[in-house]
């Protein structure tokens, strides 16, 4: 849970990536993943550049201009984008003590101190890697239902140095003590007296969340997943805001993936699943639920879009 100074990102205009700091706020560069494709699109929607990629569930750009993302389902990888190469991997089935274990990660991000934090499913914990690979840091996470494809979704380390976590088939966010890795906090998504559905699109139903992100005024703003929703919840659990998935006219809300908080306070909803004829992004005003500019790119990305970033807001939101 960081705010990168876009000054601090390069405008890599001599290469094929380039920030365009004339895009306004609703009407955005996306940089996404799916049908086997990495890509940044312009808002005109036009592809700024793109190289061929695989499922991922997290993505960041860099300080240096590069992409932080999943490679398969054990290793992360930044990618140079002007040479489209990878230029750092750490490989989790392979590395500090995981070698044999059914190992998936999906949740990862670059520390200010330059160490890589990763968190691994299937042996439940979050780990901190130097640049080499080296372990520095260790924390265990509660895992009532373990499986390597869902002990997690989207972790995020926060300004405390603590660790926002979404535990996928838990249904639960829990906060951990970055040093004793000690749950401080916890809360499950509600079911609202809904009995549960299997399936991914907008049929189904649970509480399999995707995210949580910490908001300013110390709430906690979830990614409801196969719920559907968005919550805002405060530190005592009680819901102050949401977003169902008929709020919105027009627009049926899926697996409800990532959020982003943009500067002006909107939210920038990931909406995976949803099938054709719906938006893969839609960013809404919180203060009126109204819904200012929609992504909807189905018959170039595909349904399982699960992770984007804005680019041109890029270090300026929370996400």
């Amino acid at each position: 849970m960081r705010f990168l100074p876009l000054a601090c990102i390069p405008l890599l205009c001599t290469s094929m990536l380039c920030i365009d700091a004339s895009t306004t706020l609703a009407d955005h560069q996306v940089l996404l993943q799916g049908n086997d494709r990495l890509a940044i699109i312009n808002p005109d929607g036009s592809t700024k550049w793109e190289m061929k990629w695989g499922g991922i569930h997290d993505i960041h750009l860099l300080a240096n201009g590069n992409i932080l993302t999943r490679e398969g389902r054990t290793a992360v990888v930044e990618i140079d984008p002007a040479k489209k190469q990878v230029v750092w991997k750490y490989d989790s089935a392979k590395e500090n003590g995981n070698q044999g274990k059914k190992i998936e990660v999906h949740a990862f991000e670059r520390l200010p101190n330059g160490h890589t934090m990763i968190a691994e499913s299937g042996s439940a914990r979050i780990i901190e890697v130097t640049a080499t690979g080296e372990l520095v840091r260790e924390i265990p996470l509660t895992v009532n239902h373990p499986n390597p494809h869902s002990d997690t979704r989207l972790v995020r380390r926060l300004a405390s140095g603590n660790y926002l976590v979404a535990h996928e088939a838990d249904g639960m966010v829990r906060e951990y003590d970055g040093e004793s890795g000690r749950v401080v906090w916890d809360y499950e998504v509600p079911m609202f007296g809904k009995e549960a559905a299997k399936g991914h699109g907008p049929e189904a139903f649970g509480n399999r969340l995707f995210c949580a992100l910490r908001l300013e005024n110390g709430n906690t703003l979830i990614g409801g997943g196969n719920g559907h929703c968005v919550l805002e919840v405060t530190p005592e659990k009680e819901i102050v805001w949401q977003l169902h998935q008929n709020d919105l006219p027009g627009i049926t809300l899926a697996w409800v993936t990532t959020l982003e908080v943009l500067p002006n306070g909107n939210y920038v909803i990931g909406n995976c699943h949803a099938g054709p004829g719906q938006p893969l992004l839609v960013e809404v005003s919180p203060k009126t639920k109204e819904v200012v500019w929609t992504f909807d790119r189905y018959d170039d990305f595909g349904n399982a879009v699960s992770n984007s970033l804005l680019m041109d807001v890029a270090g300026q939101t929370l996400r």
